[in-house]
């Protein structure tokens, strides 16, 4: 009755959870920001002098500066038109790292 799937009202239009067709600029640089952080995190533990099997693949990523556009906010997609859709649309977006595509995309 009261939890994630409560029925919404008819003023609302019936949908539960609202979500914008495009990202919005606040969303794009809070996107790049993340990027950065990430970069940082991984360049100080590359300082460090450890060595790890999981930060070779993370300093063979892409850096936020080197990354077009489109890398930045959007992903492959098997199933949409164009094959590319917007990173807010992907679940856990802020959890998983998105720098690559496959060749050609």
């Amino acid at each position: 009755m009261f939890g994630a799937f409560r029925p919404s009202l008819v003023a609302q239009g019936g949908l539960l959870w609202k979500n914008p067709f495009r990202m919005s600029t606040t969303r794009k640089a809070n996107v790049r920001k993340r990027l950065r952080d990430v970069d940082n995190v991984i360049a100080a533990v590359a300082e460090s002098g450890v060595n790890c099997k999981a930060l070779d693949e993370a300093l063979a990523l892409p850096k936020e500066s080197e990354m077009l556009a489109r890398d930045k906010y959007t992903v492959f997609s098997r199933a949409a038109k164009g094959y590319r859709k917007s990173v807010h649309k992907v679940p856990k977006f802020t959890k998983l790292t998105n720098r690559t595509s496959p060749a050609g995309f």
